[in-house]
């Protein structure tokens, strides 16, 4: 009961999060490059 509580709250928060650390890190990472 409680791993499946766990994994339907730890899906999401992967799907979401992974993806707005990866974005943040690609933005900085730019910015301190200044490729664009």
């Amino acid at each position: 009961m409680i791993d499946c509580n766990f994994s339907s709250i730890l899906i999401p928060l992967v799907g979401l999060v992974f993806p707005a650390i990866t974005m943040a890190s690609l933005f900085l990472y730019i910015q301190r490059n200044k490729i664009v």
